[in-house]
């Protein structure tokens, strides 16, 4: 796809990330039982939302006597609400497939795992060195990239990950430029980053091998998750909640700034940092999924960095992200929400000094620091790091203008995002604080006050009228001090005759 060119017809490039909301409008009587009509909208945009009936979730209980009476279906609305409200508005949750599929099931219809076994088939029958040993179902979050486990055939012992991804809405890049990026992603070679062992692409998604790491993510370890388990099993609701040691968290956080600096200092777009993105390699962090960028896809904290206007280069993006791993990593769960007022005990002040500047109301409002700033902080600024691997990553001119410019287009869409959200939410707070109850309740004080003013002035014109006819009748003259009235024009009355 050429540079700015729209997305092929029947392309459907959907940003993932961009929250569903769901409110039930009504509901009517089938039969035996009662159908829920829900209103689903996309974004914050009422021209983008539909309608869909019916609720298969069963919750909350049941009533086998009197289901079909008006209280007890008003009160069940009620629980089914705020059962949906829950899920939308859960990070992890809301972006699962299977609560896309039931609020939007036009554009998340399809079988992934079934479009990515074809296209890795596709490509096998020129590589037949591969062999798929298995599908890793539901290991990551996204709904469009699918893992799969991997041998070489000469190699049976050795396991390696393969991962197969869709296109994205972020996708800039010329096809030729695109698959020439992609295939550059095995040369590159830097102590945390992830080695890519083979990588290869075409117009609509890409393929990517890496060798599988049974201790898994830096996420796995902070949850003590296993690395084939899905998801949702691993990360949803933990059954032991805990932070990683001080060392630990200064260790890895230096490594991870490091080649964040690297690949800014590359000019190469990132924007998709978070623990699950960091693979562990004994005491050693290495960055995953360098291709995310150049496929287009939407980051998985973007629902949370599109509130905020000053977030709105790629750099900037990382250091928010950073923010929300380093939380993780001191607290052992991400924060409730974002910005944070106040943050729980930690193992050190210098800690929560790195996540006001990146998480608090105060940063999110004035924008973020460099990775530079972060490095030079005390949290780092002491971290010894005992590598001898040279970082090499050489990519030719001509494709750094290609990511130059696909970077630029990647922040526009993002900065356009933020001001219809900003804009929005001016509009949806002015039109609250107008229909609030409070509100109301001013404007009927100040209804009654210019009432009874207007009545006051009203009565003391009347008076005033009265005093001076009054006045002019006895021949009395008026106080020096008075203001002099013009003299009313004189009439002449006409008398009826006798």
């Amino acid at each position: 796809m050429a540079f700015m060119e729209k997305p092929p017809a029947g392309k459907v490039l959907l940003d993932d990330t961009v929250p569903l909301t769901a409110a039930i409008e009504a509901s009517q009587s089938l039969q035996s039982h009662t159908e829920y009509i829900i209103r689903v909208q996309r974004g914050i945009s009422v021209e983008n939302s539909w309608q869909i009936a019916g609720l298969s979730l069963p919750l909350p209980p049941k009533k086998l006597i009197g289901n079909m009476d008006r209280e007890f279906i008003a009160e069940r609305q009620k629980g089914l609400q705020n059962y949906l409200n829950v899920i939308t508005t859960n990070h992890i949750l809301s972006n699962c497939e299977l609560v896309k599929k039931f609020l939007d099931p036009n554009n998340y219809s399809a079988n992934y795992t079934e479009i990515a076994l074809q296209q890795v088939s596709m490509f096998f029958r020129s590589e037949p060195k591969w062999e798929v040993v298995e599908p890793l179902k539901d290991i990551g979050w996204r709904i469009r990239k699918k893992y799969f486990l991997m041998k070489i055939k000469n190699q049976p012992k050795e396991r390696l990950v393969l991962s197969w991804a869709d296109l994205g809405p972020d996708k800039y890049l010329s096809d030729k430029d695109f698959q020439c990026l992609i295939k550059l992603l095995p040369s590159c070679l830097h102590p945390y980053i992830y080695r890519v062992t083979f990588a290869t692409a075409n117009e609509s998604s890409a393929l990517l091998i890496r060798m599988f790491n049974e201790k898994g993510t830096l996420k796995d370890l902070i949850y003590k998750a296993k690395p084939k388990d899905p998801f949702l099993k691993k990360y949803c609701n933990p059954k032991k909640i805990q932070g990683l040691e001080l060392q630990q968290i200064k260790t890895y956080g230096r490594q991870i700034l490091e080649v964040l600096k690297f690949l800014h200092d590359k000019g190469f777009p990132y924007g998709h940092l978070h623990t699950s993105n960091v693979m562990l390699d004994g005491d050693t962090c290495r960055l995953l999924d360098l291709e995310n960028s150049l496929l287009g896809l939407p980051s998985f904290y973007r629902s949370y960095f599109s509130q905020f206007r000053k977030i709105n280069t790629l750099e900037s993006v990382d250091v928010h992200c950073f923010g929300h791993l380093l939380y993780e990593m001191t607290y052992g769960r991400p924060p409730d929400s974002v910005p944070v007022d106040s943050f729980p005990p930690s193992p050190s002040m210098a800690v929560v000094a790195v996540l006001e500047s990146t998480l608090s109301c105060e940063a999110c409002k004035n924008g973020m620091p460099t990775v530079s700033r972060l490095l030079q902080m005390p949290l780092f600024s002491d971290v010894l790091l005992t590598t001898s691997e040279k970082p090499q990553f050489k990519i030719p001119t001509k494709l750094k203008e290609a990511l130059r410019i696909a970077k630029e287009c990647i922040e526009k869409r993002l900065i356009e995002e933020q001001k219809q959200i900003h804009q929005h939410r001016r509009l949806t707070r002015a039109q609250s604080h107008h229909g609030s109850e409070e509100e109301r309740k001013k404007r009927k004080i100040l209804a009654r006050k210019k009432s009874k003013r207007s009545a006051l002035e009203n009565s003391e014109e009347h008076s005033a009228k009265y005093n001076n006819s009054n006045n002019s009748g006895s021949g009395a003259s008026s106080p020096l001090t008075s203001p002099s009235s013009p003299t009313p024009p004189s009439t002449s009355v006409e008398h009826a005759p006798f």
